[in-house]
């Protein structure tokens, strides 16, 4: 291994800390196949880039897309993938002028960093290939051009929703001759994306029949394990799976590290925050080009600025490093990206929003603050490092969360097991029929027309009673005055966004970012601390019905965050077995109270109130009810006890089995819930009409009690800790009442 890593390796272990685990993944050699018939221009622009044979799985790819086979390839992070789709599409225009394809990505960032790579290749083979890139950065005067002449047009499915389909009549050569459509990132699409995604295909596929067209899918993903699965689900048809990587691979060192225990009685840990930071800036002060991940808004603005302080300490300046994530506009983006390939920066700390295959240039370390939410998205921003290098490194740094601490006690669930499964819900009827109202506005549909492979005769009918629709013999036309598709957002439940306008000089407003309206009520409620680029800012003024968000640059030496309340009503059981049901639910919040924490130290320096609207949804959840022999044992106090503390162990071992965020779950227990009339705990989907993962947990109950059980017991704490039962558990030996809550069960 590289002398510089391997010092810096030697360094981690001198930590006060834990080293749970540290896996060598050693070097792998490349497999090659042969290339297909393919036009001699475009073999000659290939070994001009220095590729003279495709890798194994690149062969595969490109022969089966060739013979008109849908494909999905899944193999790992930086193995070439973008040769597999890029070849049969040059190849198809090179053979036929009028031959189109679609590129779609899931960011804007992902669109312009292909563009870039496919110019390059196209540049090569000495012949017009007109491509672009259609986003809300799109000029106008571009877009005539790309409508009538484009062979390849790089889009999103954002931008495919609102500006493409709608438009169709506009885009008649793309829709005519459209022989493939490529589908990157794919693992990106589950949950709520997904579920919207896989309506969008539909549409798609609906308005190229109407032009004669049937396009073959080139779909590619990182590690999960249904690929193939998850890719017909997108696109209702068959998919033939390429997983079988030919790519080689250098040496790669990863470590989990756990903080330095501070109290063990209490199970109390040095913050992770301030380990994963003195670590980044250890990298960076040895000159290792440094990416460092973590898992919200907040924790990119705070760890940026500590390693920036951490940095100045050592006489380095703080530009070495920058923060990139979401709310950031597109050109501080771009100019980030740029100054990471140009090494005009030693370090980024950023969300998942660089987690993706976007060219950043050479990273010989990744650090994560935190568990990313499932293996997949660990191994993506693992796969950050050592890109275009042999040699590599990956720390991930174990947070307090439940999750984290059950992965440091059994690292086998994260290196042994197999990733998880990717999940999407397409028929969620408040998805289904938005896209169905989007469809209509597109193309009338027929009394006996499927959407997909799905059937929509209720659902129109439903849309002409509310006067969305219009029936005329055996059509149903749209005759609403709006403009479906811009009500609806394919990332979250609401297509509405906070804008952040800061007026620390009254005479110059300026918008710094954006926030969506699910996290508004956490994030920029009146007197919250926002962050942004380092800066901090204070919430002036909120205007719910205006959508703006008024904030004034502050020096602060605390940041805040908010505490919800929350009431679930059950309405309909679906399915009930050994004390667990699923079914649908009310699930109602509100922000309470906020909290002002110290950022040097994470104290609490006081709290305040927040006055703002309950949200309601209606959407799915798991939930079960605990023997009532074990409770009866037990007094008011420990019954509370004993059923919080199995609320918070499931709230950290179930995102792990259903591939999903924290955020994209809520659980919550009940010592007597009034629909049940008993004590129970709730596993809910945070998303309208749920994506899937309350009957998934059903479906996984007894993985799950065996998991809180694992993680409970592995525990080093005495009476219970954030780690496990959560913060109040030391007080009432919540551990032990969960233990024995859990040992009642016997799930078959």
């Amino acid at each position: 291994m590289d002398r510089k890593i391997e010092s810096f390796i030697q360094w981690i272990y001198s930590l006060r800390g834990d080293i749970a685990s540290d896996e060598a993944i050693p070097a792998k050699p490349a497999r090659f196949g042969d290339w297909p018939a393919l036009d001699a221009r475009l073999i000659e622009a290939l070994r001009s880039r220095g590729i003279e044979r495709p890798y194994s799985h690149q062969s595969d790819a490109i022969s089966r897309t060739l013979a008109g086979k849908n494909v999905v390839i899944a193999t790992p992070t930086a193995s070439g993938k973008s040769i597999c789709y890029n070849i049969p599409v040059i190849q198809s225009i090179l053979n036929d002028e009028s031959s189109r394809a679609l590129y779609l990505f899931p960011t804007k960032a992902l669109s312009q960093d292909q563009l870039a790579e496919l110019y390059a290749l196209i540049e090569e083979t000495g012949v017009q290939i007109l491509t672009f890139t259609y986003d809300g950065d799109t000029a106008p005067s571009a877009r005539k051009k790309m409508r009538a002449a484009g062979h390849i047009v790089i889009t999103n499915p954002d931008m495919l929703h609102t500006g493409i389909l709608p438009h169709h009549t506009k885009w008649v050569k793309l829709f005519e001759n459209l022989r493939y459509v490529v589908l990157d990132e794919l693992h990106t699409y589950r949950g709520i994306f997904g579920s919207h995604v896989a309506n969008v295909i539909r549409r798609l596929k609906r308005i190229c029949t109407f032009y004669g067209s049937h396009p073959i899918f080139l779909c590619c993903s990182a590690t999960v394990s249904n690929p193939k699965e998850l890719a017909e689900m997108l696109i209702e048809e068959p998919v033939e799976l390429i997983s079988d990587s030919g790519a080689p691979m250098g040496e790669k060192r990863i470590l989990l590290y756990n903080p330095p225990m501070i109290n063990r009685s209490l199970g109390i840990r040095t913050s992770s925050i301030f380990e994963a930071t003195n670590i980044a800036v250890e990298a960076i002060s040895r000159n290792i080009s440094t990416i460092t991940f973590t898992r919200s808004r907040l924790d990119v603005e705070l760890l940026l600025t500590y390693i920036r302080q951490g940095l100045a300490k050592r006489g380095l300046p703080g530009d070495l490093v920058a923060g990139y994530r979401g709310g950031y506009l597109p050109k501080e983006r771009r100019e980030i990206e740029r100054s990471l390939r140009e090494g005009k920066l030693l370090g980024v700390v950023s969300t998942n929003a660089l987690e993706l295959g976007i060219d950043i240039g050479s990273l010989e370390l990744a650090v994560l603050h935190g568990y990313p939410g499932s293996v997949a998205s660990a191994w993506q921003q693992m796969g950050r490092a050592g890109r275009r290098s042999d040699l590599s490194a990956a720390v991930m740094v174990a947070s307090s969360f439940a999750l984290d601490q059950f992965l440091a006690a059994n690292p086998r669930y994260f290196f042994g097991a197999s990733p998880e499964r990717a999940r999407l819900n397409p028929q969620n009827l408040y998805v289904l029929a938005n896209h169905v109202k989007c469809s209509a506005f597109e193309l009338p549909f027929s009394t006996t027309e499927r959407f997909g492979n799905t059937k929509i005769d209720e659902i129109l009918t439903y849309l002409e009673r509310q006067g969305v629709l219009h029936r005329a013999g055996e059509r149903y036309h749209w005759q609403a005055d709006s403009f479906p598709a811009e009500a609806i957002s394919l990332r979250s439940a609401t297509s509405e966004n906070y804008v952040i306008v800061d007026i620390t000089d009254v005479a110059k407003p300026t918008v710094i970012g954006e926030v969506d309206r699910p996290s508004a009520p956490m994030l920029i409620h009146p007197e919250a601390i926002y962050f942004h680029g380092g800066k901090s800012y204070q919430v002036m003024e909120l205007d719910e019905e205006g959508m703006r968000c008024y904030v004034k640059e502050v020096k602060t030496d605390y940041y805040t965050d908010a505490e919800l309340a929350v009431r679930l009503q059950v309405l309909d059981v679906f399915e009930e077995a050994e004390g667990w049901g699923w079914g649908e639910v009310l699930l109602a919040a509100h922000p309470t109270i906020y909290k002002k924490i110290k950022l040097a130290t994470h104290e609490n320096v006081g709290y305040g109130h927040v006055h703002m609207k309950e949200e309601q949804m209606h959407t799915t959840a798991c939930w079960f009810t605990p023997a009532e022999a074990a409770l009866s044992l037990m007094d008011k106090d420990s019954q509370s006890s004993a059923l919080a503390g199995l609320a918070h162990l499931l709230r950290g071992v179930a995102p792990l089995f259903l591939m999903c965020d924290r955020r994209d779950l809520q659980v919550h227990s009940m010592v007597k819930d009034p629909f049940l009339n008993k004590p129970a705990v709730y596993l809910a989907d945070n998303t309208p009409g749920g994506v899937g993962l309350a009957e998934a947990a059903f479906g996984l109950r007894k993985t799950l009690i065996e998991a809180a059980a694992e993680s409970v017991m592995s525990c080093q704490c005495e009476k219970g800790c954030p780690a496990c039962v959560g913060a109040l558990g030391a007080s009432i030996n919540a551990k032990e009442t969960a233990r024995r809550l859990l040992s009642t069960f016997e799930v078959t």
